[in-house]
């Protein structure tokens, strides 16, 4: 959520970094008639409340000479009736600014790339090379099913389209996955791992930006107000909700765990095929609390760490940069990181890691206290470390053979049992 002053103060400013992003600068209009007439009307009634204590001191005057005070108690029920009148069109007034701003997308980072869509998107890094082959490389369904890894088919009788079912060595395989990247976070890159629930109330939703926006992506059980994590970032990011930090406890680190659940699961096509998009899937995310000096500095660190898991799996990917008009709603920054599945022949994305400045925080009331001893909102960050299932498949389309078997890079040899995967 923007800080309304900033907006108050800098308005021509605020509609220009918006507008890189899309944005039609007549809503900050609409949002500076509303703060003024949020304004106005607490001048007011600031203004009657002293008019209303200077009669109460003339009527307390007025009875210890023993005079009557009639009139002015009648005029002070009327400054009354009219505070309250005001007061409830504050509150209104009050709720209309919030809903307003919790519309309103972050502001882009100054030196993001502008643009407007996906093409737009610079390339700032890559590793590796696309594997080679002797034979016709499959694609992880082509691969999967027949070995006895996945079970599209039994999935769709359960829950239907867009799930899947992990058997045998792809089950193995699948938390294999989840151990290592849980044990190289929190053993090599300092951060402390933590298992969340897995349903959410609707202002720890509110708190992350995925409401009110993208209510319609997201299950709900509406009669308990409660929302299936669409992604661990949701409720590790709250464990620090209305949270004042000393300083010296910056930055924070957890890493997590968690099943994500989301509606939106693409349109019919390649891109939709098999594991590539699915409304359940798992994902290992990290978050960062940091002070807002440091938070770009922190977004360059986490990026590498994401980088990190697809090195050590020995998988090619390449680091975009998303320009302005390709933000994720509550980002200044982010990048994705995206790996090649040869058998698809696609660059999936499995991380996209995020600057969110102090827009979650002011959502939230995340706050640290500086060396004045003032509260100041601190910075979140966080990034997919990495998202399962397209790990999954680069992984095994990169590392099949003519046989239909998969080798497995070396770091996953302990975690999995074995060093090969085999048709069963």
């Amino acid at each position: 959520m923007l800080d309304i002053r900033l907006i108050r103060e800098t308005p021509d400013a605020v509609k220009a970094r918006l507008a890189t992003r899309g944005e039609d600068g007549a809503v900050i209009d609409r949002m500076l008639e509303t703060d003024a007439e949020r304004r106005r009307l607490i001048t007011q009634v600031e203004q009657l409340k002293q008019e209303r204590n200077a009669i109460s001191k003339q009527i307390g005057i007025r009875k210890q000479n023993g005079e009557s005070a009639d009139e002015l108690l009648s005029g002070m029920k009327d400054k009354s009736d009219r505070i309250a009148e005001l007061d409830t069109r504050t509150s209104e007034v009050d709720a209309r600014q919030r809903r307003e701003l919790l519309q309103l997308p972050n502001l882009p980072y100054p030196a993001c790339p502008v643009g407007t869509a996906e093409a737009d998107n610079p390339e700032v890094g890559c590793f590796g090379e696309k594997p080679g082959f002797d034979f016709n490389p499959r694609n992880h369904v082509e691969l999967a099913e027949p070995a006895g890894w996945l079970d599209f088919t039994r999935a769709a009788d359960i829950s239907g389209s867009g799930y899947v079912v992990f058997n045998g060595q792809g089950a193995r395989l699948e938390r294999a996955l989840i151990q290592f990247m849980l044990d190289l976070h929190s053993r090599e890159h300092g951060y402390r791992e933590v298992s969340p629930p897995f349903l959410i109330r609707e202002e720890a939703m509110y708190g992350t930006g995925q409401l009110p926006k993208f209510r319609e992506d997201m299950y709900g059980f509406e009669q308990e107000g409660l929302f299936l994590a669409p992604t661990a970032e949701v409720p590790v990011t709250n464990l620090f909700r209305e949270q004042i930090l000393p300083e010296a406890e910056l930055p924070q680190k957890r890493v997590a765990y968690t099943p994500c659940f989301r509606r939106e699961a693409g349109s019919a096509g390649k891109e939709t095929k098999g594991l590539i998009r699915m409304h359940q899937f798992d994902k290992v995310e990290l978050v960062r609390v940091v002070h807002p000096d440091t938070s770009f500095e922190a977004l360059e660190e986490l990026r590498r760490e994401a980088e990190t898991v697809l090195e050590k799996l020995g998988l090619h990917y390449r680091t975009i940069e998303l320009c302005t008009g390709d933000l994720g709603f509550g980002a200044a920054k982010c990048y994705d990181i995206e790996v090649w599945a040869p058998g698809s022949e696609m660059y999936l994305e499995v991380s996209s890691c995020s600057n969110f400045t102090d827009f979650q925080a002011r959502r939230i009331q995340l706050r640290y206290k500086d060396e004045n001893r003032k509260n100041r909102f601190c910075h979140t960050l966080n990034g997919s470390g990495t998202a399962l299932p397209r790990l999954f498949v680069a992984l095994i389309e990169s590392g099949q053979q003519a046989d239909g078997s998969v080798v497995l890079p070396e770091v996953l040899h302990s975690y999995f049992g074995a060093e090969v995967m085999t048709p069963e």
